[in-house]
């Protein structure tokens, strides 16, 4: 049955999960590679599909895909 509650049919666009862009420094041999993020802290993650030194999307712990090589501001309000 479709909700007609209009919150919880926006709630239903937006994907669940912390979804982040990493840098891969290291393919491990077993399914995993450490990412380095923005902030410099290294975590593990899932997958292998990206290459060493390339950026990759990480969504809930696991590698998605590779993600664009674009510039990066960061913004005080």
């Amino acid at each position: 049955m479709a909700t007609t509650n209009i919150w919880q049919q926006f709630k239903a666009l937006i994907p669940d999960g912390v979804r982040v862009v990493a840098t891969i420094t290291e393919n491990n041999g077993n399914g995993t590679s450490h990412a380095e993020l923005r902030d410099g802290s290294v975590i593990t993650v899932k997958g292998k599909s990206v290459g060493v030194g390339e950026r990759a999307f990480i969504q809930d712990g696991e590698m998605k895909g590779t993600a664009p090589d674009l510039a990066q501001y960061e913004v005080e309000v």
